[in-house]
Parts: structure tokens; C-alpha cells; sequence
């Protein structure tokens, strides 16, 4: 049994962030969840889809985060408790559902799970998600630590239903991706059928309807206002003369700061869990005796806006800061250290930091930079584009996936990027504006969950670029989850469809379609040829197994190579390839047989032939 569905009530239990909002949900009777993967919330949905085979739960991998709110908005609103699950660039996704679910509400508690990503590990922002909240109008939870995940996950959904609202509850990767001691509930048994009832009167958002909506939608606001106030989530620690306000696992390196620095007698912690809408009283009241009040929060100066207006409101004058030059930044990450210092500065404290521990007789560290697999087809993709293209001067939209790395020395294929699909949007403009060949590339997860709207538009308007499909047949970039084109009896999976990108691509109207196999390098750069000289679009589809997702199948692999006594150090397999599998031994090229996949397309470029099969 799947240890989130086992354990007894009370039982304490080491989990991961992720794992404890899993059995979070669980506890409050989920019954419906669906997701598009995203980190740092990926680990949440795997649990989803693996508790699913083993319970009544239903989980499906969406093929995009606005398509996932629209199908957990159905099922909360025949009666089921739904989740949905994405990383904060995913809301951008779904915003367009969310705004208006807003006003329609739920009948049963739908949460919305949204984990930003401070610093930017695996995403291209890092936006700050609890504007959101504010924008739709609906409530926003934020814990603090593992365990504090789990129980609000659980009282998301009871909010979600006394207010009749969808809920958001923001984590960042912090708690996401923390290991922590939680204490285990009791499961709810969910209701698993729903039943509809009709009310187009307040369903059908047509503007007659949705003016009452929104009307119903601020008196929720102000409901929940009230039990921001009171809530259990929003809490004071201390009673100083010196403030400091936080939330999320900022309260965490402010508890151990305060501690460090010895102040515990001069300061008052209010740390804000339900964070809109504010609990303005408690708030108001908090800064009426304070001396000067410090906002610690990553991100965006959210709720130090809301804390300066409601200062001047009651007439406070008292020194507030938070995002400062000489405080917090609104960029990437708070430590403890940056806390703990910049509380000892705000408020005057005279302390000793901590020496820096002298590193000066280490070795430097040798840097791992990001690289594509070893064996990767992607590599050899880009590599006959690169030979298929040479002499042309082209441009290369790229997408979001592993294969976005391409970028890097010595592919460099990628030269711009904003979201998920764009390539494709991107290429249509480009292909108007300059006279360079456009020659893009998307995944195959990518391409279904928004570079198909792109490429409808590329056939319509008569655009001229070339598209190359990255087929390799899951969504590899976070941790190979399914998408509608994945074969899903490989898993030993049944009950589901599987989608043809080919046929996709010829319905849609695109007269030349090529499917390549990208590690049979002569045949893909003659293909890629005639699709680079043809004229309007034109689609390569590079069909190959991620090479790591082909091993957890175990599927055959191929010989490991070597390079043999023949090669003359020209380097062509370092230079044009970079396959991290090469290092060099004695001046030359070798190969780390164990990386190595066998793919041989370094044996397919090397001039002499010199890099054969491992006897």
C-alpha cells in the first residue's frame, strides 16, 4: 500500500513537503485531483497518480493547468472535493478560468495548490502568486513549515466550502522540497460521485449573470475577511516594543533570528498564514505599540503594501520597512543569515556575525553546469539542424524542456524564449518580421499543452518556418510523467487514449510533415534539408525514447563505444557534440563507458572513424 493511504491516526512520520499536502488532501476526502506537472509541485501529483491506482481517488496529468481548473471546477461543483495542481507560471495558464470560477464558486472544496519558485531553480520567473488572490478575489493560504502544509491543505478545503470559493494555497519550493516530522490524521472517506444540478442563472456567465456574481464574489471577500481575522493561521508571538511580520518560511529563519540574536523579550512576531484577504484589525492592532515594525516576506513587497496602508489608516506613524537596498531584495531566496542580519540592523542590535569559514585552502569546486543526457536525442537533433542549416543565417525559437538547454555551447540552438509554447507563436511573428530562416523546435508534452493553438495559426496566416517536434515520448523535463501522446501500456497502464502528433500536425493543415529518427544523423539532415528549402510550414517530428525513461522501462540499450587507437584528436565528438559522456584521458577524447547509452552519433561525425563499440 502507498505509505500516504496507510499510518494511524496520531503516528509521527517523516515526509517530503510535497508528500504531506498529498496526505493533507487525503485526510479532508479528496476525491478528484488533476495537474499539469510543474516543479517544484511534480512530486505532489505523483503521489496523486500513484495513490489513484490504489484508491477511489481520480487523478489525470491535464494536458494543460487551464485545462486541469476547468476539470476540478467541474467535478467541486457536482459535489466532489477536487485539487488542482501547478507551478505559479501554470496559474498564468489557467488565469483565464480562474478569474471567472471566482465568481461562479464551488459546491464542494476545491484547492488550488500553486508553488512558486524563489530563485528560479526550474522556471523562467518568479513571479509572486499571492497577487493572484487579490486579482480573482479568493482566499490564500501560506504555510510556514511541512507539517503546517499538511494541516492547512486540510482547512483549505472546509474554508473552500463555508465561503463557496476555490482556495489558493501558495507554497514556494522551500517548503515544496523540505523533509520534515509530521503528525498523521485520520483518513476522511471521500465521496467519489457527484451529482449536478442545473442553475444556468448562476452558471452561464453571461454579463446579465455575472454582474450579480461579482456582487456575490466581494460579499464572500468580506466573509473572508472575518475569519482572516480570527483564523488560527494568523498568529502573534511575543509582546515587544520592535514588529516584525512574516509569513511562509520566512517565519522560520525570523523565529531562529530572533532566538540567535537574543531579542525574544524586545520583539513581536505576527506571522501571516491567510494572507488575503489581510486580517486588517489584527494587523492595525499589532502596530499600535510598536516602535517600528520590519516586513520579512520573499518575493514581492505584498504585504508590506497592505501593512503601510493600513498603518496610515489608523493613523500610525511608526518607521515600516521590508524591501529596501539596504534590506530585503525582491530577488531569489531569503537564508537565515540574510534575516537574521538584517533584523540586527533594522533594529540597532549590536551583535557579532558569524565569520565566514575560511575556505581559502580548498580546491575550487569544479563546476556541473547544466547539460543535456548523455545519449540525448535532443543532441542529435540539434546537431543536424546545425548541418542541415550551415550557411544559412537563421534564428531559433525555443520552448520550455530539457531541450531548452540547447542553448548552451556547442549546440547553441536556442536563441529566444518566453513561455510555455511560444515557440511556435514566436516563430510566426519572426518569419514576418526579418528575412532570417526560422527553424524552431517544441517538445512533445509542450506542443499539446499550447503549441497547437500556435501552429493552427501558422497554417491560417501562410507563415514560412520550420518546426521541429521533440518526440521522445513523456514529459521528461519533470520527472517523465505522462502526456496524451505517451504510450501508456509501456507503464502497464490501461484505460487510456493515446494522441498521434503526426496526425495532429497533418489535420491542422501542414503540408510537410517529416518523422526522423534523430540518431540515424545522414537520413535526419537530408530530411531537415528539404524541410529548411520548402517553402510555408514545414514540421520535422524527431522521434526518439528519452534515454533515461527508455531505462526505467528497461528496454534494450545499446553498446557502450570507445575511442580507438585511429583518432587523430581533431575533437569533432567534444566540440560539435558536448555529450557530457566524453572526458579527456592523456590529451584526447575517451568516453565514460558507464554514461555512455550507446546512441552512436559521436561515432556517425568522428572524421576517421575512429570510436567503435566497446568489445
Amino acid at each position: 500500500m502507498h505509505k500516504l493511504l496507510s499510518g494511524n491516526n496520531g503516528e509521527n512520520v517523516l515526509l517530503f513537503g510535497n508528500e504531506a499536502i498529498a496526505r493533507g488532501a487525503i485526510e479532508a476526502g479528496l476525491a478528484f485531483a488533476a495537474t499539469y506537472p510543474g516543479t517544484p509541485s511534480s512530486e505532489l501529483s505523483l503521489n496523486f497518480f500513484q495513490m489513484s491506482h490504489e484508491s477511489d481517488l481520480y487523478f489525470e496529468y491535464s494536458t494543460n493547468e487551464k485545462v486541469a481548473l476547468e476539470v476540478t471546477a467541474a467535478a467541486a461543483n457536482s459535489g466532489l472535493r477536487s485539487m488542482c495542481v501547478m507551478k505559479h507560471v501554470g496559474l498564468n495558464v489557467a488565469a483565464d478560468a480562474l478569474m471567472t470560477l471566482a465568481y461562479v464558486g464551488v459546491k464542494a472544496g476545491l484547492v488550488i495548490l500553486s508553488a512558486d519558485d524563489p530563485f528560479m531553480f526550474s522556471s523562467q520567473n518568479e513571479q509572486d502568486n499571492r497577487y493572484y488572490g487579490k486579482l480573482a478575489g479568493l482566499p490564500v493560504l501560506e504555510p510556514s513549515s511541512v507539517g503546517e502544509a499538511k494541516e492547512m491543505t486540510k482547512a483549505a478545503f472546509e474554508l473552500s466550502e463555508q465561503l463557496g470559493e476555490p482556495v489558493i494555497l501558495r507554497t514556494t519550493t522551500r517548503i515544496n522540497h523540505s523533509t520534515a516530522e509530521v503528525v498523521l490524521g485520520d483518513i476522511k472517506k471521500p465521496d467519489t460521485k457527484g451529482n449536478f444540478v442545473k442553475d444556468p442563472f448562476n452558471y452561464v456567465t453571461v454579463p446579465a449573470i455575472s454582474r450579480k456574481l461579482h456582487a456575490r464574489l466581494l460579499d464572500n471577500l468580506d466573509k473572508a475577511a472575518e475569519i482572516s481575522e480570527k483564523s488560527e493561521f494568523n498568529k502573534i508571538d511575543g509582546n515587544g516594543k520592535w514588529a516584525v511580520i512574516c509569513n511562509g518560511v520566512s517565519y522560520a529563519y525570523v523565529t531562529d533570528a530572533i532566538k540567535d540574536l537574543g531579542v525574544a523579550d524586545r520583539v513581536k512576531v505576527l506571522r501571516i498564514g491567510f494572507s488575503n484577504p489581510m486580517p486588517e484589525n489584527l494587523v492595525k492592532g499589532f502596530l499600535a505599540d510598536a516602535e517600528k515594525a520590519l516586513i520579512v516576506e520573499e518575493g514581492e513587497p505584498y504585504m508590506e503594501e497592505a501593512v503601510k496602508a493600513l498603518a496610515q489608516e489608523a493613523g500610525l506613524t511608526l518607521e515600516i520597512k521590508g524591501k529596501d537596498s539596504k534590506l530585503f531584495s525582491r530577488l531569489f531566496e531569503f537564508d537565515p543569515a540574510m534575516v537574521r542580519n538584517n533584523i540586527g540592523d533594522f533594529f540597532g542590535v549590536e551583535y557579532t556575525k558569524q565569520a565566514q569559514v575560511d575556505e581559502s585552502d580548498l580546491p575550487e569546486i569544479p563546476q556541473r553546469p547544466p547539460n543535456l543526457c548523455a545519449g540525448c536525442s535532443h543532441r542529435a537533433t540539434f546537431y543536424a539542424v546545425k548541418k542541415a542549416s550551415a550557411g544559412l543565417d537563421t534564428i531559433n525559437p525555443t520552448d520550455i524542456g530539457c531541450y531548452t538547454l540547447g542553448f548552451l555551447p556547442p549546440l547553441s540552438m536556442g536563441d529566444f524564449l518566453i513561455c510555455m509554447g511560444s515557440s511556435v507563436g514566436t516563430s510566426c511573428g519572426f518569419s514576418q518580421a526579418i528575412d532570417q530562416k526560422v527553424i524552431s523546435c517544441i517538445g512533445d508534452s509542450t506542443f499539446f499543452h499550447s503549441g497547437i493553438p500556435g501552429l493552427v495559426n501558422a497554417v491560417f496566416n501562410n507563415h514560412d518556418f520550420t518546426l521541429l517536434i521533440l518526440e521522445n515520448g513523456t514529459t521528461a523535463m519533470t520527472g517523465h510523467q505522462p502526456h496524451p501522446g505517451v504510450d501508456m501500456e509501456a507503464l502497464s497502464l490501461d484505460g487510456f487514449g493515446r494522441v498521434s502528433i503526426e496526425e495532429v500536425v497533418k489535420a491542422i493543415g501542414v503540408k510537410h510533415v517529416a518523422v526522423i529518427k534523430p540518431y540515424r544523423l545522414a537520413k535526419s539532415i537530408e530530411a531537415i534539408k528539404e524541410a529548411i528549402n520548402y517553402k510555408g510550414i514545414s514540421v520535422i517530428i524527431a522521434k526518439e525514447l528519452c534515454t533515461l525513461y527508455a531505462n526505467s522501462l528497461k528496454m534494450p540499450r545499446g553498446k557502450s563505444f570507445m575511442v580507438s587507437d585511429k583518432c587523430k584528436n581533431h575533437r569533432n565528438c567534444l566540440n560539435e557534440l558536448g555529450c557530457p559522456a566524453f572526458f579527456i584521458k592523456d590529451g584526447r577524447p575517451a568516453i565514460n563507458a558507464s554514461q555512455c547509452s550507446g546512441c552512436a552519433v559521436c561515432a556517425q561525425i568522428c572524421p576517421e572513424k575512429a570510436i567503435v563499440p566497446v568489445k
